[in-house]
């Protein structure tokens, strides 16, 4: 049986500064396929990774005005032309009981459009990466820093990149399996 080639080369780092040194060594090398996993969050290591702000404010506005607009134009219809009933002399068209629905429905459809657009732009559910099967890749979340190396990238190659990323004195480098 033959063995599958490895997703990566994972470097462990003891500070921030050594994995943003690490990153910044690796993006002048050429090296375009790679992540950094540290227990907290490394602004510069963000931006050396080309990490941007999502757009889900815009998508929750966006989500919210829609669910306001079908609720508003759905409570209009129905009391003006689908199934108009005059009671005590209350115009059709009644701005304010049509607020409460409106204000509701806009909600809903702002939360439920936020969660959709955090699961997709996030590929989740995810329930495993390659990654977590890193020797010591559990401290990623206590104490130590992280840098991987993908096999996605063009320029990847296993005994390269371990040697690479060993020229950057981590405290260790492994394979990450496949």
């Amino acid at each position: 049986m033959s063995e599958a080639p490895p997703a990566g080369v994972i470097a462990e780092f003891a500070t921030a500064e050594a994995m943003v040194a690490a990153l910044r060594a690796a993006k002048a090398a050429g090296w375009r396929e790679m992540d950094a996993y540290a227990p907290y969050p490394v602004p510069e290591a963000a931006e050396l990774l080309g990490a941007h702000g999502a757009p889900v404010g815009w998508i929750a506005i966006g989500m919210g005005l829609f669910g306001a607009t079908l609720a508003y134009a759905t409570q209009w219809w129905l009391s003006v032309h689908g199934y108009p009933i005059n009671v005590g002399g209350r115009p059709l068209h009644a701005l304010p009981a049509f607020l409460p629905a409106t204000t509701i429905v806009a909600i809903l459809w702002a939360s439920a459009g936020t969660l959709l657009a955090l699961l997709v732009m996030n590929r989740l559910p995810r329930l495993h990466h390659p990654v977590f099967a890193a020797p010591g890749f559990g401290r990623a979340s206590e104490d130590r820093f992280f840098l991987c190396l993908f096999a996605a990238d063009q320029r990847f190659e296993a005994t390269g990149a371990a040697r690479f990323l060993q020229g950057l004195k981590p405290l260790r480098v492994a394979e990450v399996p496949g």
